[in-house]
């Protein structure tokens, strides 16, 4: 099942549709389950942007028509009840409940804003992935969890004092939009801690391994395989893991760390 995100890593960022491969990562748990119900439902949220919202100019309009189509219309919503359910970071599940985190349903958003050539990105805000329409010079900032809310500069003060401490000042890098392959990869992190609180050990190594290969440059991934591998009892795995973790990264001071994590490893069997 695996082979099926293969190709992801070969993509162009700009080749990847966020909405279309989260439903294929989200198949990897569910190989029985059709994805052209799934397929449908993003087809009619497109449907109906096109009949309510073809007329829509500015970002504050689209916006609006946004949130009317996805939260009003069909009901998808923040998961405040039940956060930490792993179901929210399935996309799958998430269509099913109508529920799910930040990045789920910014998924949603986004590939729905672009399916209609509106201008739109998940940011990076930390610990709540917001979506901003428009360019950014004139951006509308909405918050898919709460049902595609505007978000001014006094909710984005407090969300980031929530998420880094009360002395957090909004910057730049704040704001800064995920790349297609990023927001991917966020929603597979929210799995894989999710999965590593709850003591799930093997659940956790594969969903390193499905970040690796969607991927294959982000070094963090191969570190927490190469890690989990470890606790498996996995040497020769851990050790090709930091291999490929070595050929991804030129940084002096993470490589030095890679060759000492190597050499530690070649002390074992």
């Amino acid at each position: 099942m695996e082979d099926e995100i293969v190709h992801l890593g070969l993509l162009d960022d700009d080749a990847i549709l966020i909405d279309a491969e989260a439903l294929r990562i989200a198949k990897l748990d569910h190989p029985d389950v059709s994805l052209a119900p799934y397929a449908d439902l993003l087809s009619e949220l497109t449907e109906r942007l096109v009949e309510v919202g073809g007329g829509a100019e500015t970002a504050a309009e689209r916006a609006a028509v946004l949130a009317q189509v996805i939260a009003e219309e069909h009901d998808f919503v923040g998961d405040f009840e039940t956060y930490d359910d792993p179901d929210n970071a399935d996309l799958i599940r998430v269509i099913d409940r109508r529920r799910g985190l930040p990045v789920s349903l910014a998924i949603l958003y986004v590939a729905a804003a672009r399916r209609m050539s509106w201008e739109a990105d998940a940011l990076n805000t930390p610990g709540h992935v917001l979506v901003r329409i428009g360019s950014a010079t004139e951006p509308v900032l909405i918050d898919p969890f709460a049902a595609g809310r505007v978000t001014g500069a006094p909710q984005l003060a407090r969300l980031l004092q929530r998420a880094l401490g009360p002395d957090a000042m909004v910057t730049g890098e704040h704001l800064m939009p995920m790349t297609n392959r990023t927001i991917l990869v966020r929603l597979l992190m929210n799995q894989a801690t999710r999965a590593e609180a709850a003591g799930q050990a093997d659940r956790t190594l594969t969903l390193f391994r499905r970040i690796t290969t969607i991927a294959p440059a982000h070094a963090h991934g191969w570190w927490e395989c190469a890690r989990l591998e470890l606790l498996h009892g996995d040497v020769a795995g851990a050790r090709s893991s930091l291999s490929a973790m070595l050929e991804m990264t030129r940084e002096p001071s993470l490589r030095a760390h890679i060759f000492a994590a190597l050499d530690a490893l070649s002390h074992r069997t």
